[in-house]
């Protein structure tokens, strides 16, 4: 359909706004999914059209993730699809999806890589990043927990992402998808209410999170895919893993609209809780954002514990 006239773009898309823009559920329309670049000048007149047609929703159109081939993408390298997508697009937002942690137990290589290159051009053209994440399992995708879409949703949070949708709701009747929020039968899985509740967790923290601005990331300790380490950090001058292993801690560093310094501590084993100890080179009291009220508090007492997959927000007030 990317090679339709301007007129006949128009005309299809006119069609579908006026069976639609009285619905209130309409937040955005689709376009399509992993697009190669060769596509994003199609994609384009098509996203013009909508903006026209209905300039309070969205164009949704999701990325491929960094383990597709350059063929796959058209594109030599990730960070020039990504590039030429903001370019020729011209997108309010990025969005990409990437499945990365296995039955193994393992998390796929990239994951923190992709992440890495998503922020870096979303900070570069200023538009916020969404990340697509597992909410089902499939193939040789691990089963939900509680520990994994925590995960899935902290790392994405501690890079500066503003958006996270999850593949998906309903479980597909092929192959071995099982364990989605819904089943095949139209039941609820015990997934549903674990993700409900990280997702009650992101709507809490969204309040302090959502004017926040991604200043660094660094790993503890530092990772191949991430060039900083605790040594870089801009905003700590300690952090420590007292109980529950060694550390293996992400950490997004934020300011508030005042340059305040904020960071999200994130739990990065699915396994152990970590029982954790930071300090700010700035003066002041360390406060903490509840997980639950998304109140503004002091950090004591049990709140030095970060469950598996779980983030936290800190700052200090003078």
């Amino acid at each position: 359909r990317l090679s339709l006239s301007d007129k006949e773009i128009q005309s299809r898309v006119e069609k579908i706004v006026d069976a639609t823009a009285e619905n209130p559920d309409v937040f955005a329309y689709y376009l399509v999914d992993e697009p190669g670049a060769d596509a994003y000048p199609g994609l384009k007149k098509w996203k013009d059209a909508w903006a026209e047609a209905a300039p309070s929703a969205l164009s949704y159109i999701n990325l491929f993730p960094n383990y597709a081939s350059p063929a796959q993408m058209d594109a030599n390298d990730y960070e020039s699809y990504l590039e030429k997508f903001v370019s020729i697009v011209d997108p309010e937002y990025i969005s990409y999806d990437h499945y990365a942690l296995m039955e193994d137990g393992s998390l796929r290589e990239g994951y923190f890589a992709n992440l890495g290159a998503v922020r870096k051009v979303s900070l570069k053209y200023d538009l916020p990043f969404w990340n697509i994440v597992l909410s089902n399992a499939h193939h040789d995708y691990i089963d939900p927990s509680s520990a994994s879409l925590s995960f899935q949703l902290y790392t994405t949070l501690a890079y500066g992402g503003k958006g996270i949708s999850y593949f998906t709701y309903f479980a597909p009747d092929i192959g071995n998808y099982r364990l989605a929020p819904v089943d095949q039968f139209g039941n609820k899985t015990r997934t549903w209410d674990m993700l409900r509740n990280v997702n009650l967790q992101m709507h809490a923290i969204g309040k302090a999170y959502i004017q926040l601005e991604s200043v660094h990331v660094f790993h503890h300790p530092k990772i191949a895919e991430c060039k900083s380490g605790f040594e870089d950090s801009r905003f700590l001058s300690s952090l420590e893993v007292k109980r529950g292993g060694g550390a293996d801690l992400l950490v997004g560093e934020f300011v508030d609209d005042a340059e305040n310094p904020l960071i999200i501590v994130v739990n990065k084993s699915l396994e152990q809780s970590k029982m954790i100890d930071l300090s700010f080179k700035a003066e002041g009291r360390i406060y903490q954002i509840n997980n639950y009220s998304g109140e503004a508090e002091p950090w004591r007492g049990e709140n030095n514990w970060l469950g598996p997959g779980q983030g936290r927000i800190f700052f200090v007030k003078k």
